[in-house]
């Protein structure tokens, strides 16, 4: 399985200029290779190919006065920014083809020099190494400060430089676990849990546990609205205006980095004590689209999902998730009796055949944990264990090793 970790960098005054380079130099052959395709489709000619392209773009544009500079930078960051270009129009016509899952894709458009976020994608081709004191050497940028909150378990075979919003740099790299290792890393249980995600609760656990939510974007309101309000009397184009811009963008990202936190502590826990786990597939988009979008946005259950699935593939733990239609408030986890559907601000019930008084929650996971098949059954075994396939997807950082840098 691959796997990102992501790693602070602080690059000095001269570095930050060589990145802003090599991020104009890799956004100009993206818009470039955009503007051949749709120039060969206006044309009705075939489109060009990857190898075309690099040879046009690249090695003839720098031989150019008007893109000499292209030559400031790593030649393998313009390659990168061609193979970009090629991937989101692959993935473009296999959206339009059905190919694809998901929502329907639209055709590539031409990248901004004001976009908030801007990356660089190093390969192996590019010789980037990690220097003996801890700082990771890119190719014409330079040895750049990292700081290792963890040593990576192996040898990375790409790493992307990223700058977001807030202006911070991050390096990215892609890391292919050993499935021998993992497996040492998760003690041996038997227990299997169902969860039910909410918005009183984060999550309840068919044990009666109840996770309450950090509501971090609720927290976060009063100073987010006053940051807002200091941007929008700035005048625009001005360095007050970019200052306030980045303050705003700064408090965003505290928000989205606690709860991502949460988010993986609580994840590798469930996954750490249980060995099945049941979970419900909500209409997420759905219930954005209703008057608790904010709160549902501010809880992100799609990312705690996503971080649930590809940790038990990597851990060799099973997840089960049942279908959104499933009725598991309405049914009675003592009987099976289905009593109806209930409001929002009934929280308890008792049931009308058997008479179990139940917490709405708590009998909600209950339910889950049996539609998933992860009762016990009468031989002591659980009813159906089953792999999801796992996702690509960024991993958290969490404490710091006992070396200072990488392995």
């Amino acid at each position: 399985m691959q796997l990102r970790y992501s790693f602070r960098l602080y690059p000095d005054s001269g570095q930050r200029a060589a990145l802003a380079r090599a991020f104009e130099c890799a956004r100009v052959v993206f818009n470039d290779a955009v503007r051949a395709r749709e120039h060969a489709r206006t044309a009705g000619e075939s489109f060009p190919t990857v190898g075309e392209l690099s040879k046009k773009l690249i090695t003839e544009a720098k031989q150019t006065a008007s893109r000499a500079w292209l030559g400031e930078v790593s030649s393998v960051v313009l390659q990168q920014a061609l193979r970009d270009a090629e991937t989101a129009y692959r993935n473009f016509f296999a959206s339009l083809k059905g190919a694809r899952k998901g929502a329907k894709m639209g055709a590539p458009r031409f990248k901004s020099r004001k976009d908030n976020r801007q990356s660089i994608r190093f390969t192996a081709n590019a010789r980037w190494s990690i220097t003996d004191s801890g700082r990771l050497n890119l190719p014409k940028i330079g040895a750049v400060k990292v700081k290792w909150s963890r040593t990576l378990p192996t040898q990375p075979s790409s790493v992307t430089v990223v700058k977001d919003a807030a202006g911070r740099y991050f390096a990215s790299f892609v890391i292919d676990t050993d499935p021998a290792a993992d497996a040492t890393r998760m003690p041996d249980t038997d227990q299997a849990i169902g969860i039910d995600l909410g918005l009183t609760h984060f999550a309840v656990l068919s044990d009666g546990t109840k996770i309450d939510s950090p509501r971090f974007l609720r927290r976060a309101e009063k100073k987010l609205k006053r940051s807002q309000r200091e941007l929008s009397r700035k005048q625009k184009g001005s360095k007050n205006r970019e200052k306030a811009r980045l303050k705003v963008a700064s408090a965003y990202a505290k928000v989205t980095d606690a709860r991502k936190e949460f988010h993986h502590q609580l994840s590798t826990k469930l996954i750490r004590d249980n060995q099945a786990i049941g979970v419900e597939d909500l209409a997420v988009k759905g219930l954005a689209r209703t008057r608790l979008a904010k709160s549902v946005h501010d809880a992100g259950w799609s990312a705690f999902v996503t971080m649930l699935e590809y940790k038990a593939a990597r851990y060799g733990r099973t997840l089960v998730k049942i279908g959104r239609f499933e009725p598991t408030s309405q049914t009675c986890s003592a009987c099976g009796i289905k009593n109806g559907p209930k409001p929002l601000n009934v929280r308890e019930w008792t049931c009308t055949v058997c008479g179990t008084l139940h917490d709405r929650d708590h009998n909600a996971a209950i339910n889950v944990k049996t539609a998933a098949g992860l009762a016990v059954a009468a031989c002591g075994a659980p009813v159906r264990p089953g792999l999801v396939p796992a996702q690509r997807e960024e991993t958290g950082s969490h404490g710091s090793p006992p070396e200072p840098r990488a392995a």
